[in-house]
């Protein structure tokens, strides 16, 4: 009994460090231009990989923010959300667009099960960290929260789980994303269907077999489609 207390202890311990470490990991800085409509990216670290060549594509239209941090899992984002949306790092202006995704986290196998980002990446002896029921409470909670900011809001689902993912079901990609569906449907808010593009992908624009990340050009592409439906929101704001 000590001693798996001690192992979940550490484990614990680890993912504290680890998230920290992702809180300096973040997008390379920028230079805001005066007068653009201030953009904010929330994710994990597929959001990471697309918004440098989004603020690349977009430059001259739209400041592109993003926490300095990988948004993790649904419970991670409840927790953070608060301290993601605040304006000081904009200036204090409010946000004009949201492109916000969660899913890859929440999906994924650790042993033991747990919602906390610890114990290993196991899905064969392993339990998923949330089910899609308990996903999608968090997951409405986050949408009423960004509602309140009264920015634009676009959904950015779940990209594709290839097979031979250590850590994460095949297929539990397409459940999570109808769960994430229905809610978007209630509130009215757009898709940017991620999952569908990345489907479509040529085996060498993933960082490697099975793996759920993707090289330079993979994260480009994906950022040509982030880009264009940022670009289609913010041609209806009203300013």
């Amino acid at each position: 009994m000590k001693k798996n207390l001690f192992l979940l202890t550490i484990a614990f311990c680890f993912s504290a460090v680890f998230l920290a470490a992702q809180e300096t990991k973040n997008t390379p800085k920028f230079e805001p231009i005066p007068n653009l409509p201030n953009v904010l990216i929330l994710g994990d670290s597929i959001s990471i990989g697309y918004t440098p060549p989004v603020r690349e594509l977009l430059q001259s239209e739209a400041n592109i923010y993003r926490p300095e941090a990988n948004c993790g899992n649904t419970k991670i984002g409840l927790k953070n959300l608060d301290r993601w949306l605040d304006t000081k790092q904009n200036g204090g202006k409010k946000w004009d667009v949201i492109h916000f995704n969660w899913g890859l986290w929440d999906l994924t196998y650790r042993n033991p099960p747990n919602q906390d980002n610890t114990g290993v990446r196991d899905k064969i002896n392993g339990g998923i960290s949330f089910t899609p029921e308990q996903y999608g409470e968090n997951l409405e909670k986050i949408v009423q929260r960004l509602e309140k900011t009264g920015a634009k809001l676009i959904w950015g689902n779940i990209s594709l789980i290839p097979e031979g993912e250590g850590a994460r079901v095949v297929g539990d990609d397409v459940r999570f994303n109808a769960v994430a569906t229905e809610i978007m449907k209630k509130h009215n808010i757009p898709t940017d269907d991620i999952y569908k593009l990345t489907a479509c992908f040529d085996s060498k624009l993933f960082a490697a077999p099975g793996d759920v990340h993707y090289t330079n050009d993979g994260y480009k592409k994906i950022a040509e489609q982030v880009a264009e439906h940022i670009k289609c929101v913010l041609k209806t704001r009203v300013t």
